[in-house]
């Protein structure tokens, strides 16, 4: 009997090992980006010139090459030698993270690695809006960004200015994503109207941590 026993114990140990295996798999999951097309888009007057705040898009998912291009626009490494972004910072903090809200999952942006990695599963998009005054839900997007500030990278100065450097530095980063998005034909508009306990609770974060912006993004409806 305790020979018996000691084999559906095993029997189960094998049967539990994908399944952890699986698990584990999801919770570092990665996406490798493309490498950034620097050639797209219009001129940089003509992208101004065509800038809009949108507020309905198509659900259809963006390419991998798109969500590339956008990432790098947005916050992504220009000169590989120092590291340096495409959006400055204060103090070259580099404080401002890019959490993306997929149907699939949150990821976060790594921007030395050019790539996306989960941070949580399921699709979380609608979780991060605040309802519309006298209205229903924002109209949904594919892909929603959320831009956090993390102060604890400055080197110096009261909380008070940190704080107040990485709202500057956030809003650095959304001009980057709004031009991408009008050079490229995609849809976008900064959102100010998030449920910031909300998020912080989903991501997560750190007291130092300010969830500044949200950015939905897709193709025109």
């Amino acid at each position: 009997m305790e020979t018996a026993s000691l084999k559906r114990s095993f029997l189960a140990s094998l049967l539990f090992l994908p399944a952890l295996s699986w698990a584990q798999a999801q919770e570092s999951k990665t996406i490798k980006l493309n490498e950034p097309n620097k050639k797209r888009g219009l001129p940089v007057m003509e992208a101004l010139s065509v800038r809009a705040s949108v507020r309905e898009w198509s659900d259809k998912d963006l390419s991998l090459q798109d969500l590339s291009d956008l990432l790098w626009a947005a916050n992504g490494i220009n000169r590989p030698e120092s590291k340096k972004r495409t959006a400055s910072s204060a103090q070259n903090a580099q404080d401002v993270d890019i959490y993306v809200f997929m149907k699939d999952g949150v990821y976060l942006y790594d921007a030395l690695q050019h790539a996306l990695n989960l941070v949580v599963a399921g699709d979380l998009r609608s979780e991060i809006m605040m309802m519309r005054p006298g209205g229903g839900p924002p109209s949904p997007a594919p892909l929603q960004l959320i831009l956090v500030s993390d102060t604890s990278r400055f080197g110096g100065g009261t909380p008070e200015l940190k704080y107040e450097w990485g709202a500057i530095d956030t809003g650095i980063v959304s001009q980057n994503i709004a031009l991408f998005c009008a050079a490229t034909g995609l849809a976008t508009r900064p959102r100010a109207a998030i449920s910031k306990d909300r998020i912080r609770t989903l991501l997560k974060l750190k007291e130092t941590q300010h969830p500044f912006l949200n950015h939905p993004v897709g193709y025109p409806k």
